[in-house]
């Protein structure tokens, strides 16, 4: 199975957040890659991750990282594929809107698709829903997924009814 997914973060200490795109993409069944790129302390990988990615086959890029947050958007500034930035709550920021910032606030020209603080299940979504605009088994995955959610909520409004809870909506 072709790799269709890159998964990159700024450390391996976002790994707990990052994993969750991860699986979420395995259970659609979407190959994907995860390592680690670092803006800062590897620059010259991310240049090489960012410029060959297209060429090497992938579809979209998931970049998370915390504090400056520069990631995501200086892999967008480097390759035509989409990039979804994932912010993270790093150690050092005190409520991660340094990297929500940081990866929401892309100048004209170099968007960055931006998904809530350390909300990497829904990047794996977007980045499902991005390949399934195209590839008519993954829509249909992404479909049968969201329909999954539809039922879980009915079941709770069910269970409410059960416990008494009454609505003029039902």
């Amino acid at each position: 199975m072709d790799v269709k997914v890159g998964i990159i973060m700024g450390s391996d200490s976002d790994l707990p957040v990052m994993q969750a795109a991860a699986e979420v993409l395995k259970s659609l069944g979407i190959a994907f890659e995860l390592t680690v790129v670092s803006a800062h302390r590897t620059p010259m990988r991310m240049v090489e991750y960012a410029t060959k990615a297209r060429e090497r086959g992938l579809k979209v890029i998931i970049a998370g990282a915390g504090g400056a947050a520069h990631l995501p958007g200086m892999v967008a500034s480097l390759t035509p594929l989409p990039v979804i930035g994932v912010p993270i709550k790093s150690s050092n920021s005190i409520d991660g809107w340094d990297s929500v910032l940081s990866i929401l606030q892309m100048p004209n020209g170099i968007p960055v698709a931006t998904v809530a603080l350390n909300a990497a299940k829904n990047a794996g979504i977007l980045a499902a829903s991005i390949i399934g605009s195209f590839d008519e088994h993954i829509g249909d995955q992404v479909a049968v997924y969201k329909k999954k959610l539809e039922e879980e909520v009915l079941v709770k409004v069910e269970n409410l009814k059960k416990q008494g809870w009454e609505n003029k909506f039902d």
